[in-house]
This record gives structure tokens, sequence and C-alpha cells, in this order.
């Protein structure tokens, strides 16, 4: 169990989260796909090949390779996507699609972290258009993500300015170490894939959660701990208060940051906390 007291005298600390299958249960890009089908951005054929990948991510066969072809065909998949309309299809169907994914042991860890004044810091692999609005869901602090590249008219070029992945998270994590000010020796990491090791390796706590075959065999040679992550929960659930604004709100506020009221609404759940779930370790 974390401790819910930080000593606020000692540098700072942050939780650094993968976000796909380690918060939510899915793939967070890939999930869209119906929606950007519904938005006439994708064909038939694209809505069942992003369906064949969905389920090698899940059955953990996604390798390393696999991950580069699938990063290559989203690349090309979105080549010419109006960055507005994807934003307000996301900010539209946030709720219906991430909503009832997110595992409530991640949801309980990132209000003990708040908790314990330590930042939260979602660091995923999918495009930034997709994690940011899901990161404010969560009430995380900051995002890290994938960046496409925009053209002057708005859309999609097809190609990469920044890929978060591998090596480059744990890059990110030392760059925000620098910026912010976190002792990395106090924070904390969270991911289900070896391709992550490099980030898990750059903090004093790393975990393991719900890890691949490699992540699993390297974390028991560190002696990382192994954390299961079972139970998809909504925050509608978490929180009974909760109350979803109207859609045409959400689509408004992808404008200025998607979803940004239910972020608040999470973070002052959060503050108002007092116990901490126990998270289930294998």
């Amino acid at each position: 169990m974390l401790r819910l007291v930080e000593n606020h005298s000692l540098p700072r600390a942050a939780a650094f989260f993968d976000l796909d299958k380690t918060v939510i249960a899915k793939s967070s890009t890939l999930t869209f796909s119906k929606s950007f089908y519904q938005g006439g951005l994708i064909n038939r054929r694209a809505v069942l090949r992003t369906a064949y990948a969905q389920f090698v991510f899940l059955a953990g066969g996604a390798d390393h390779d696999q991950m580069e072809r699938m990063r290559q065909y989203l690349s090309a998949l979105c080549k010419g996507w109006n960055v507005q309309q994807v934003k307000e299809i996301v900010a539209e169907t946030l709720h219906d699609l991430i909503d009832p994914i997110i595992y409530d042991e991640a949801a309980s860890l990132i209000e003990e972290h708040h908790t314990a004044g330590r930042d939260v810091v979602i660091v995923s692999t999918s495009g930034a258009e997709v994690v940011e609005p899901i990161g404010e869901l969560l009430g995380a602090d900051r995002v890290v993500a994938t960046r496409m590249v925009v053209g002057g008219d708005g859309c999609f070029t097809g190609e990469v300015e920044y890929y978060a992945y591998g090596p480059t998270k744990a890059e990110a994590v030392k760059e925000l170490a620098a910026s912010e000010g976190y002792d990395l020796a106090r924070c904390y990491a969270y991911s289900d894939s070896a391709t992550d090791v490099p980030m898990l390796a750059s903090v004093g706590h790393p975990y393991a959660v719900n890890p691949d075959r490699a992540l699993r065999r390297e974390a028991t040679a560190r002696g990382w701990p192994i954390l299961v992550f079972n139970r998809p929960v909504q925050l509608k659930q978490r929180l009974p208060a909760f109350s979803m604004p109207p859609r045409p709100a959400l689509v408004a506020a992808a404008a200025v940051g998607a979803a940004a009221a239910t972020a608040g609404l999470v973070w002052y759940a959060s503050r108002r906390r007092t116990a901490a779930a126990q998270t289930t370790a294998v």
C-alpha cells in the first residue's frame, strides 16, 4: 500500500503511467476505430483491420515488429484527416468508449498518488489527440504522447513528429524530471509492456502491470512488483454523484481541451479521498 502522506520538504515526485492495458483495458487508439468510421474518416475494411490489430494487442502477441507495423499502418491511415474533426469525434465518444474500460485499480492508484502529493503523468504511444482527453478525464497532471505532423490545411500529413515509444518514453521521463524537479529515485512507473523497460528502470519504484511474457520475465529477474488489474469500472460507478455533460458540451470542450469539466470532478474526488484502495499483487 502506498504512503498517503508525503513530506513536502523533500524533492518532488511523480507517478508515470503507460495507458493501454495499464490504465485502460484496451488500445486507446484502436478503440475509436468504429467512431472514426461513423465520422467518415475510415472505411469498413479499415475497421476490420483495426479490430484484428486490437485482438492481437489484447492477446499479448504484439511484439516490437508488430507494433512498428501498426504504427506505420496508423500513420498512413490518418493521412489527410482533419485534426479538429478527430478531436470532436474523440470528445463526443470519449465517455461511451473509454469510461467503461478504465481499470478500477489504476484509478485508485492515481488517487493515491495525488493524495500523497505526487504528480500523475500519462506516457503513451497513442496519439495526443486521443491521449490528452483521456488524461484529462483521469485527472492526470501531464501527458506525453505521440504527435503527428499537421499541415497548413489543419490535416495530418501522415508523418510522425514525435514517437513516444520504447527508450523515447524514458527520455521524456528524464526530461520532465529535470524541468519539474522530480527526484526519479522517489518516482513510480507502471506499464504492461517489455518495450517500457527503459521507462520502468529510470525510476525508483517500477511496477509491471498485467505484464506481457517478456516483461514478466524481466520484472521477475529484477525483483519488480507485478500487479494484476482486472476490474474495469465506470467513473460514474466510482463517483455516484457524477453526471455526464450533454454531447454538444463535450464537442465544444474539445476546442479548449476535451473533457476538462470531467477532469475537475475527478481531481476534486481524488482530493477528498481519505482511504487508499488496496492493489491486488501477484
